[in-house]
């Protein structure tokens, strides 16, 4: 799903914090060996999944009082299969059909960005709907491909720069993320009363949120010509 900056979050997904980066090649190694891979006439170690490595960054401006949000997603797309070529049978089969299938639901997404179209068919696979923020709207978005300079492989190598070329033509304008520190703490505010939680009054500002202050004070006297003390 999208939330309210327009990024994709999957629900019940956990979020590590990386402090350093050594920290962020670790959760990427630890998630790397998560990947599924199974042996092809083609490939000892072939990709039989996709694999997505997406890092929240989050930057706060001690002088502004703003914080600026960005999302970096990696993206290894497993390669298009053809049978004939990988000899794939039984659960190798199956997963090649997935592969294809997801990425060809992804070259419709693609080709629907880069001639403007007013629909664009995210919601056709689960890979197209994790990938919408790094796709359209405001977001920048590179594709490396890797082909074999190999005779043989020349469908897979012109079917690949095909794909190059069309993601090429996708326009976005990308712009900054920041919201003030104002802004930020009113958004927290909203979402504790939506869920019913009771707002603190360091959270809400003194004076900002909750009763007047009443006056116990009397008002200055007249102007006599005297003068007393505190006025």
């Amino acid at each position: 799903k999208m939330d309210a900056k327009k990024m994709v979050y999957i629900r019940n997904a956990i979020i590590k914090d990386a402090a350093s980066p050594e920290e962020l090649m670790d959760l990427f190694n630890a998630g790397n060996l998560e990947r599924h891979t199974g042996a092809t006439k083609m490939n000892a170690e072939s990709s039989r999944s996709h694999s997505i490595f997406a890092i929240m960054v989050e930057s706060y401006d001690t002088a502004t009082k703003r914080t600026t949000t960005g999302k970096l997603s990696l993206v290894d797309l497993a390669g298009s299969e053809r049978a004939d070529k990988t000899g794939a049978a039984a659960d190798r089969l199956k997963e090649a059909q997935s592969i294809n299938k997801s990425l060809s639901a992804l070259g419709d997404v693609i080709a629907a960005l880069s001639e403007g179209t007013k629909f664009i068919p995210y919601r056709n696979n689960k890979l197209t709907q994790v990938m919408q923020d790094s796709l359209g709207g405001n977001a920048k978005t590179l594709m490396f491909v890797n082909f074999s300079p190999a005779d043989y492989n020349s469908d897979e190598t012109s079917t690949s720069l095909m794909y190059a070329a069309r993601v090429k033509k996708i326009v976005n304008n990308a712009s900054k993320q920041a919201e003030s520190e104002e802004v930020a703490r009113l958004k927290q505010i909203i979402k504790r009363l939506q869920a019913g939680q009771p707002v603190e009054a360091q959270l809400a500002g003194v004076g900002a949120v909750g009763e007047e202050e009443e006056d116990d004070a009397e008002p200055p006297p007249a102007d006599d010509g005297k003068v007393y003390d505190g006025y």
